[in-house]
């Protein structure tokens, strides 16, 4: 069963706002057995509109709409779907009586109009889907054996109108296959060189099994994706086929996704021993930090993180003795060594990670080449610093080197717990 999203909205188009809503649908369809054929972005044009209606019933099952349903005469949509469905718009009584309500309820700064009225405003032929937290209704419509599906464009009255009503509407309406995926994450190693190291295992998968690399940051992603009738069947062939990767990869797989991150391992390690950990940073800008705080219960060993973006501060903060600087510039071993010792010592912390180096796109106040970076990591029983160049853009550096600070870390604690 295949499915196209058509979003609409020349906000999306000129770049205004982001298309969240396509990946949160994709996301839900996809763990009830749908797959997404195409995902189209068009203009509140009424001709576009209707193309891409008529295009979408040719090819999919289950063509979902999102935006064009407000109160203002931009919002063309249900109109359209009117012309499409050569219908006609009929009040709702249930929707009127649910707009009023929120208008009773919560909104205070201005008198309900005609034109919020007129959103219980539908296509007679249409299954109404009440929308709890917007005045704008979901609609269902069939047409030649396609399933038409349109949602107001704001994503938390979206998701509750796919979370409350159309995924079980749709699991229970029809027959889907079982869809599973497995993402092994890998750090350290280029996708064209992991793609030569597996090659024999890649070309013995099944034939209801494959792979896609996706590559970012010095870091890639294999996902292995499992489709079909038995969902015994696809779970044991995936699982059976992402172990054999171990003995193959096993030095650069850092865990599967969804299940423990590098950062989570980082942190079971350390909790196990009561230890400690700090950052000091400079090209990766708190990066970082960032990435250890995005999860929950970190506090148990992360003790903080100081940004010292400038040579001043990598003075002033972290103790790092100008004399050194001088000697052998802000972006060095020497510099990220006593950078790390720095952040460990002024954090009470076991484990510190440091970064330095030229992000670009200019080479700052060191002669490094731009994308030239050094992480340190001081331990318990030392410190030790890496150089790499992760070239350009800005971007790529930082997060390359965010990855690589992980990987370093998490190779030390390892090495010291033995």
């Amino acid at each position: 069963m295949i499915a196209e999203i058509i979003t609409i909205g020349d906000e999306i188009l000129i770049g205004q706002i982001v298309d969240t809503n396509s990946v949160f649908i994709s996301k839900a369809l996809n763990e009830i057995g749908i797959s997404v054929h195409q995902i189209t972005s068009i203009q509140d044009d009424k001709q576009h509109i209707l193309e891409a209606l008529e295009e979408a019933k040719q090819k999919v099952d289950v063509v979902l709409i999102t935006g064009g349903l407000g109160p203002t005469k931009d919002d063309i949509t249900k109109h359209t779907l009117c012309e499409y469905f050569k219908d006609t718009l009929v009040r709702n009584e249930k929707v009127l009586a649910h707009v009023e309500e929120l208008f009773a309820k919560y909104i205070t700064t201005s008198s309900i109009s005609d034109l919020n009225r007129d959103q219980a405003l539908v296509p007679s032929k249409a299954q109404v889907l009440m929308n709890e937290f917007g005045t704008a209704p979901g609609m269902w419509l069939e047409k030649d054996n396609t399933v038409f599906i349109s949602m107001p464009g704001v994503p938390y009255e979206m998701r509750g109108l796919m979370t409350n009503y159309i995924i079980p509407k749709l699991q229970e309406e029809f027959e889907r296959p079982f869809i599973y995926h497995k993402t092994i994450l890998t750090y350290g190693m280029g996708e064209s060189n992991i793609a030569m190291k597996i090659e024999d295992w890649e070309n013995n998968l099944p034939h209801n099994v494959k792979l896609a690399y996706l590559p970012n940051f010095g870091k890639v992603r294999l996902r292995l994706t499992g489709k079909g009738q038995d969902k015994e069947e696809i779970i044991e062939a995936v699982d059976s086929y992402a172990q054999k990767l171990y003995p193959i990869i096993g030095d650069i797989i850092q865990g599967i996704e969804g299940q423990s991150s590098i950062v989570t391992q980082i942190g079971e390690l350390l909790v196990a021993k009561n230890q400690k950990l700090a950052a000091a940073e400079s090209c990766t800008g708190g990066r970082v930090a960032a990435q250890i705080t995005q999860e929950s219960g970190v506090s148990a060993f992360f003790n903080g993180s100081a940004v010292t973006y400038a040579v001043q501060s990598k003075i002033d903060v972290l103790g790092v003795p100008e004399a050194l600087i001088e000697a052998h510039s802000v972006v060095s071993g020497e510099v990220v060594e006593a950078m790390a010792n720095g952040a460990k010592n002024a954090y009470h912390s076991d484990y510190a990670i440091a970064t330095t180096g030229n992000a670009g796109p200019s080479k700052g106040n060191s002669d490094a080449d731009v994308g030239t970076v050094f992480i340190g990591i001081a331990t318990p029983t030392g410190v030790i610093s890496k150089e790499f160049n992760f070239g350009q853009p800005r971007e790529k550096v930082v997060n390359k080197a965010v990855t690589k600070a992980f990987e370093m870390l998490l190779e030390e604690i390892l090495k010291n717990s033995n």
